[in-house]
């Protein structure tokens, strides 16, 4: 994720994460999001046909895609990318990567900067809340770039608005949270055709905005952000974020706490 160390997200937050990853309504519907776009992006007739056997259905070739998440934290997006290929991460964690070994993925150290893969190894590749934690951004998504197969897509999940900074950024050591300008220029920069770029979470952008602006008033600074939930609606929030799939199949939202984006490493022009 980081080039350094001290870049990393404090140590104490990767438990926080493996422990509330497959429960917090925020993953949660970050994650039916996602996978929303994934079902998308792997419909894609020539991810479809450059991976199937030419004597299985052309949707049992899907099975066989190669999926890199870049920054895979422990594990929880990269346990659900596994269900449309061969899914592997990569994170310069070594907590990170122990608590993914402990679930069975497979996963390796390396920089973002610097993956260790060569050129044109996966047919998608994912960086889930990652790309806002470099130094360099463009440098990263260039070598998402590299590493990505002609005609493969790369899934871009990033925060959105400096103004809507708090105590997670913090934490997680981001740089910057992006306008949907920012992070197309950046990923078109890299190389890439971006298809798609829409805001994410507006359902909860109010409340969000709101308590961000109180902790800073007061002064509260909780260890995670993921520590505050309402346990007995943290069920019923889950399901109101992932609805946000639905809407999103046909329209991009105007504003968000989150950007999701849909970039494709197209043919080198003549």
């Amino acid at each position: 994720m980081n080039t350094a160390l001290p870049q990393e997200m404090q140590q104490h937050t990767y438990a926080i994460m493996d422990r509330v990853e497959d429960s917090h309504w925020w993953f949660v519907g970050r994650r039916a999001i996602l996978e929303s776009f994934l079902r998308d992006i792997v419909k894609s007739s020539e991810l479809i046909s450059a991976t199937a056997d030419a004597n299985r259905p052309a949707e049992a070739g899907t099975q066989n895609l190669r999926i890199l998440d870049v920054g895979c934290g422990t594990g929880a997006n990269l346990e659900m990318l596994s269900q449309f290929g061969s899914a592997e991460g990569v994170d310069v964690s070594d907590e990170a990567l122990e608590f993914c070994r402990r679930k069975g993925l497979a996963v390796q150290k390396g920089l973002a900067e610097k993956l260790p893969y060569a050129d044109a190894t996966f047919d998608i590749t994912t960086a889930l809340d990652v790309v806002e934690h470099l130094d360099d951004d463009i440098a990263g998504l260039k070598e998402m770039h590299r590493v990505t197969k002609t005609g493969g897509y790369s899934l871009i999940f990033v925060p959105a608005f400096m103004w809507l900074w708090g105590v997670q950024d913090d934490i997680s050591h981001h740089r910057i949270r992006y306008t949907r300008k920012q992070i197309v220029e950046r990923l078109e920069k890299a190389g890439y055709t971006v298809e798609r770029a829409t805001y994410a979470n507006f359902t909860f952008f109010a409340p969000i905005l709101g308590g961000r602006t109180l902790m800073k008033l007061t002064g509260i600074k909780p260890d995670s952000e993921n520590n505050i939930n309402v346990s007995a609606l943290n069920g019923l929030f889950g399901k109101i974020f992932s609805a946000e799939r639905h809407i999103l199949k046909n329209l991009d939202f105007p504003f968000g706490v989150s950007i999701v984006i849909v970039a494709r490493k197209s043919e080198p022009s003549a």
